[in-house]
């Protein structure tokens, strides 16, 4: 059996997340956990409906600091973006709360985006199509430089998933605001240079000269934005890799497919 990780790093401790749980009605049985990371827990379950992703967002305290809040915010936040992007195709159907910390979605058939995998000849127009629509409901995506959150349905049509840090403030809190916008369009420039890498990586018979150039210059929002957030990112891999060097390889919190949990 692999080394757990340990307990302060994944979302609820040593706990597990339920075995079955009832929303809408319908019961659900677990069947696998995608991720088990600090923030949060991502499984699978199979129901008389179908399968859905019921997400459990932190709740274990911290050497004895509640963070249960943390994981009220998260979940509150994702069901604002996912209500906020009802009915845009590609993105999953939100199907309700779980609990205090939970938020439960369809599941979509597919596998994750590989890093130079081939894909259909529309995949990228409706990707496109996908990022655009949020953009116009005032949103940013954020976290499209992760070919994982990029789902390749089984009908060959991408799916977005896991909007955790995705940008949104409505009007009420100052989201119409001069600064806000600006910020706002400047990271919805940045997820239309992701789509661009993207493409090259697994297209790039697609894009013109021209546009194949242009994928390797980042823009100055890009570079803004990485300078920032890359001390931060190296200093958290260091200090993690030495709590948990078992997982240092790979996306941290992944959990292997043969695991159930």
């Amino acid at each position: 059996m692999a080394k757990l990780p340990p307990a302060f790093l994944t979302a609820l401790g040593r706990k597990r997340p339920p075995d079955t749980f009832e929303i809408g009605g319908s019961s659900y049985v677990l069947t696998r956990v995608f991720k088990n990371d600090f923030f949060a827990i991502t499984s699978l379950y199979e129901g008389e409906l179908g399968k859905v992703v019921l997400k459990i967002n932190r709740q274990a305290s911290l050497a004895g600091i509640p963070l249960r809040w943390i994981g009220r915010f998260l979940a509150a936040r994702e069901q604002t973006l996912h209500e906020r992007l009802a009915g845009i195709e590609g993105v999953p159907r939100f199907l309700g709360r779980w609990g205090i910390t939970g938020v439960v979605h369809e599941y979509v058939e597919g596998h994750v985006l590989g890093r130079n995998e081939r894909v259909p000849d529309d995949f990228h127009p409706r990707l496109r199509r996908i990022i655009e629509q949020m953009h116009r409901r005032g949103v940013a995506y954020v976290d499209l430089q992760k070919c994982e959150n990029v789902i390749v349905g089984d009908d060959g049509q991408p799916c977005l998933i896991d909007f955790q840090i995705s940008w949104y403030l409505p009007r009420r809190w100052g989201g119409e605001l001069w600064p806000v916008r600006l910020i706002r369009s400047r990271l919805q420039a940045g997820d239309l240079y992701h789509l661009v890498k993207f493409q090259r990586r697994t297209r790039p018979d697609q894009l013109t000269a021209q546009e194949f150039a242009a994928s390797y210059r980042r823009p100055w929002y890009v570079r803004l934005h990485t300078s920032f957030t890359r001390p931060f990112i190296l200093a958290r891999r260091a200090i993690l890799n030495r709590l948990d060097p078992k997982r240092g390889c790979g996306e941290r919190g992944r959990v292997d497919p043969d695991t159930k949990r």
